[in-house]
């Protein structure tokens, strides 16, 4: 061993989405959210880009997140399983419609606080903290119905109604919050983001960006309200990150890297800094909507920046000015980041390629741009697991995976000197893949017994990398170096 351990203040933990693992889409009072209506199959990225409208679910789909992997009746187990790895925090998002049907219902569901409340008691029970992303791609229907989505102001309104009631509820259970989870994928999946759906000849970059600004104004006020109401709370915000590295060192490509990487800290530099930066005024400028911003919106951000800033990370990318080259060696795999292949790089089976400096690299930008604490809250690897004739599941690739990407964290942390408040790893329990929407593509600690077209017998089991996490956990990351 290296002797470099983890501060012992460190949160290592797990990570899921409510419309990722709850199911129970239509029980005890929950109404319509927009990842209900979002299905598997080749029509998927589309739904979720905004480029079809399916605002009902519809005969002849599957949607994945109907059942999911039912935790909602199941997460007395599943959190017993989490504590039994050890896990210190666990990142878990509230289903916005289970709380609020239509959105801006003057009267909560009970059921749905109930529920909540229920799983923050069981994880306290353990001695597990919950950090609770508010809206993790959790549009109401009601709402998209009635306004359009983000694109309309008054969805400020109703995010702060649903804010104060789940705040004034939790107040005394949960200390760890997040506003929108990976807020910069509004950019490039509208509806799942912001819950929009394109009209035709519509100005998709003017909706995109006065949806954005409606997003930021409402974590602003999010932010303020928690403060307000939890004194002692921690608030932050969230991005999809991963550096965008030039192809070459033609100052064509290192400019285009640099457009890529300000999509994805547009958001935050203004959820952290409090202010639009120069080159996002002048993109607004661009767009002709620079009008959106009024004197009180300024004072808005001002007054709601965020405590620390949380992110995931599952790869870096690489990109180039030349479309010749883009075209020739663009990489197959992430639909929603479009990237060439970076010859340096091993990549996953979905085609996710792997660069654990490059979370490293990440850290330290990002704490170099904003000067808060930062925390990992997504970091996994989707693959297809095999379930051995004695019903066990050995996947030392997602061990070496975590391994090394930890490591980095870890250097990050002891070389860099970077604060980094915790871990959680994403999935830590199998369910339905955002990107894909398949259940093939596992990420968990945990199996579950589940498949592509919504069989199986739910059952858990404990895989490989069950065993190697409660270790690195029990040695504060010491065990990484064996």
């Amino acid at each position: 061993m290296s002797g470099k351990v983890f501060p012992s203040s460190f949160l290592w933990g797990g990570a899921t989405a409510a419309n990722q693992c709850e199911g129970a889409y239509d029980v005890d009072g929950r109404g319509l959210s927009s990842v209900d209506t979002i299905p598997a199959g080749h029509d998927r990225m589309k739904v979720a880009r905004g480029e079809m409208e399916m605002l009902e679910c519809k005969p002849g789909y599957y949607y994945p997140s109907h059942e999911a992997i039912d935790m909602y009746h199941h997460y007395k187990e599943d959190i017993a399983l989490f504590a039994e790895m050890g896990f210190k925090c666990y990142r878990l998002s509230i289903a916005w419609t289970r709380i609020l049907p239509n959105g801006d219902d003057d009267t909560p569901n009970e059921a749905g606080l109930a529920f909540y409340e229920s799983v923050f008691k069981e994880c306290r029970k353990y001695g597990i903290e919950p950090l609770v992303t508010i809206d993790h791609f959790d549009t109401p229907i009601a709402l998209i119905k009635k306004y359009g989505g983000w694109r309309d102001r008054r969805m400020i309104d109703a995010f702060l109604k649903y804010c104060r009631v789940i705040f004034n509820r939790y107040k005394d259970l949960v200390k760890y919050w997040i506003t929108f989870n990976e807020i910069n994928m509004l950019l490039h999946m509208s509806y799942m983001g912001a819950g929009i759906v394109f009209a035709e000849g519509e100005d998709k970059e003017r909706t995109k960006y006065t949806a954005a600004h409606h997003e930021l104004l409402a974590s602003a006020e999010a932010v303020r309200l928690a403060h307000e109401i939890m004194p002692g709370a921690k608030i932050g915000c969230m991005l999809a990150a991963g550096q965008f590295y030039p192809y070459s060192c033609n100052p064509e490509d290192i400019h285009d890297g640099l457009e890529k990487d300000r999509d994805n800290y547009f958001f935050i530099d203004i959820q952290a800094r409090g202010e639009y930066p120069v080159w996002a005024l002048k993109r607004l400028e661009r767009a002709g909507i620079s009008d959106i911003i009024t004197e009180a919106d300024t004072e808005t951000l001002k007054a709601g920046t965020v405590d620390y800033v949380a992110f995931s990370y599952y790869c870096s990318r690489c990109t180039t000015a030349d479309p010749e080259i883009f075209a020739k060696h663009q990489r197959p795999g992430n639909a929603v980041f479009r990237a060439v292949e970076n010859p340096y790089l091993k990549h996953t089976e979905w085609g996710w390629q792997i660069d654990p400096l490059g979370l490293r690299i990440t850290l330290n930008t990002l704490y170099d741009r904003y000067n808060k604490p930062l925390f990992v809250v997504e970091n996994g690897l989707g693959a297809a697991d095999t379930v051995e004739p004695d019903g066990k599941i050995h996947d030392a690739y997602r061990i070496e995976y975590l391994r090394s990407h930890l490591l980095a964290v870890r250097d990050a942390i002891t070389e860099d000197g970077i604060p980094v408040m915790g871990f959680t790893a994403w999935g830590c329990i199998d369910l339905v893949s955002a990107s894909s929407g398949e259940m093939r593509k596992r990420y968990g600690l945990i199996y579950v017994d589940k498949d592509d077209s919504g069989q199986g017998s739910l059952k858990r089991v404990r895989k490989d990398s069950f065993a190697w996490y409660k270790e690195v956990i029990e040695s504060d990351g010491a065990s990484l170096d064996e």
